[in-house]
């Protein structure tokens, strides 16, 4: 799958992209609002890319890696996952290398996969969950109109919020 934007290339990732992959999720700072075991080589890398391709096979998750139109290389990544039983609601995560940091790139990512996730896969509704302060993911999200959900909780994530977008009734 592959989705265009202006700017920018959304992929599904591959064994060629472990050296981007273990690059973008064992960085300091896409990891300072991120718990997670982050790769510590190419071998787990390549065991996260093989994961995620088995998943993308199962239909659990939609995962795209994110680079600019004028080079090959994996900058970011983005995804919906964690679908509801009747797949009507779908949480989009995402990261971006911070040099790219800024630039609308991830603004312009999060619109082509709303899009995608509301006209093409017919989700009614998309959480994001964030870090209470990450204040660059907050403002990603409500530029694009997601609603912060007051008083909901990530279970056993007491920093996190989660925000919400509900489909339009005449689509995005």
């Amino acid at each position: 799958m592959k989705l265009e934007t202006e700017r920018l290339i959304l992929k599904g990732i591959n064994e060629s992209y472990t050296e981007d992959i273990l690059k973008i999720r064992s960085n300091p700072e896409v990891n300072k609002f991120v718990q997670r075991n982050s790769p510590k080589n190419n071998y787990d890398a390549l065991q996260f890319i093989l994961t995620i391709k088995e998943k993308t096979k199962n239909n659990q998750t939609v995962y795209l890696g994110i680079s600019l139109k004028d080079q090959p290389n994996l900058i970011g990544t983005i995804c919906l996952w964690n679908f509801s039983e009747d797949r009507k609601t779908a949480e989009v995560g995402y990261e971006l290398l911070p040099e790219y940091h800024r630039q609308g790139i991830m603004s312009e990512a999060l619109k082509a996969v709303l899009d995608f996730g509301f006209n093409e896969l017919h989700l009614e509704e998309i959480v994001a969950i964030t870090n209470k302060l990450n204040e660059n993911s907050k403002g990603l999200l409500v530029k694009h109109d997601f609603i912060l959900l007051e008083g909901k909780e990530d279970e056993g994530f007491p920093d996190n919020i989660i925000f919400s977008l509900k489909r339009l009734s005449g689509g995005v």
